[in-house]
């Protein structure tokens, strides 16, 4: 089952989500909330599903199948537009844009796709491939296949010949540029004074403006780490140790 019917199961990102918005914890742990939507926790039929910070390392064996002109031009969890006839594929956990490496355990083919998107959630199976890459480990046929995929990483070169990927590095949403949020405003004085406030006591004291369905706020953050379990540990002791009433980390 692949991104439409996730869309309709659950509001999390992808699905056109570009536009979520990173405050709307409700949707999963507080933990995860200074993460992408789409490594937020998620729930389909009543289990819950819990993308992966890093795809380092990750090797699994299993069933894959396919889907195809159904979908085809409809969304993607991550928001894209999917494409039958792209080398892409959908994954329960692993992290977007990870590059996989799948082999067809029962012919020894091979191919290299791009996770674009959520699913399949049918027990057993691991990996949804795109037609195009189902058909080049074939697999169009039969409909399933056993496979083993093996994750590569976040592409950072292509080849001339043919932009495939040819080198990576591993993905991983725990590492980054976080900060704290700590208040949003409809009127920006009022956010440039709580920041002027702010900025004698605290470092990197700054407004970021965000438009949404309801106007345009001004959230006022401060703080600045590399790595969100410094982070979500800095906006925890703002709330119990120094009086704030809402922090929480966000990327930036």
């Amino acid at each position: 089952m692949p991104a439409l019917i996730f869309c309709l199961a659950v509001a999390v990102a992808g699905c056109g989500a570009g536009s979520y918005d990173s405050d709307h914890s409700r949707y999963g742990d507080k933990r995860y909330s200074g993460t992408k939507p789409t490594q937020r926790p998620y729930r389909i039929a009543g289990k819950h599903y819990y993308p992966m910070p890093s795809a380092n390392g990750y090797v699994e064996k299993g069933r894959a199948s396919w889907y195809g002109r159904k979908f085809h031009g409809r969304k993607t969890s991550n928001g894209e537009t999917y494409n039958m006839n792209a080398m892409t594929a959908a994954h329960k956990t692993l992290p977007m844009n990870t590059w996989v490496r799948v082999e067809n355990l029962d012919n020894g083919r091979k191919i290299t796709v791009r996770i674009n998107d959520r699913g399949p959630f049918v027990a057993g199976r691991i990996i949804d491939l795109s037609y195009k890459a189902a058909r080049h480990i074939g697999i169009v046929g039969p409909g399933t296949a056993r496979v083993q995929v093996t994750a590569l990483g976040k592409a950072t070169a292509y080849s001339k010949k043919d932009h495939t990927p040819v080198n990576f590095k591993p993905v991983d949403y725990w590492k980054g540029n976080f900060t704290v949020q700590v208040g949003a405003f409809k009127v920006r004085r009022n956010a440039e004074r709580y920041r002027i406030k702010l900025s004698k006591d605290y470092l990197n004291a700054h407004i970021v403006p965000y438009v949404d369905d309801r106007g345009q706020f001004h959230r006022v953050r401060i703080g600045k780490f590399n790595n969100l379990d410094d982070a979500v540990t800095f906006s925890q002791r703002l709330m119990t140790r120094e009086g704030f009433t809402h922090a929480f980390a966000v990327a930036e």
